[in-house]
């Protein structure tokens, strides 16, 4: 399985940060209300983030030496697609919230405005970490072949 690139997602980032900000912009123009922002919506990205950190550290014990017992093929296949994943979800989740705070950035006199950009800048922060937790997972799986061809009555050859 190759790594996820990184210049890719940036590139979806920027194009939906971009495509979803003009497209806010224009229909708040039209006398539409913005889409809600609810403070669940950092807040579940945030265990999100959480989540793919702590089911991606067995495999790091695993990778780092800590092999008391065998690593189960498919939880570490399971973690590698989470990983990626998280970092896809977070590639878009990044675009929408950065197009949302620049769909807000005129109205920011606006008390009620102000607290909404506030609770996008705070999605966008936690949207970016779950795209850093699936960066790092990922990486976390990463496994030497000398590592993979030895097995636990090995030795190299």
């Amino acid at each position: 399985m190759r790594p996820t690139r990184t210049w890719p997602l940036l590139l979806t980032a920027l194009v939906i940060a971009v495509v979803s900000g003009v497209g806010l912009r224009s229909w708040a123009a039209g006398g539409h209300e913005l889409p809600a922002l609810p403070w669940t919506a950092p807040g579940v990205m945030a265990l999100m983030a959480i989540a793919v950190l702590v089911a991606g550290l067995p495999v790091r014990r695993w990778t780092r030496g800590a092999r008391t017992r065998p690593l189960d093929p498919l939880m570490a296949a399971r973690t590698v697609v989470l990983a990626k994943a998280a970092q896809y979800a977070g590639s878009l989740l990044t675009g929408w919230y950065a197009g949302q705070a620049l769909a807000l950035a005129s109205t920011l006199d606006v008390a009620s405005r102000r607290a909404m950009a506030v609770r996008a800048l705070v999605a966008l922060l936690t949207s970016v970490a779950v795209w850093v937790a699936g960066a790092l997972v990922e990486r976390f799986c990463r496994v030497d072949r000398t590592i993979d061809d030895e097995g636990p009555d090995r030795s190299p050859a």
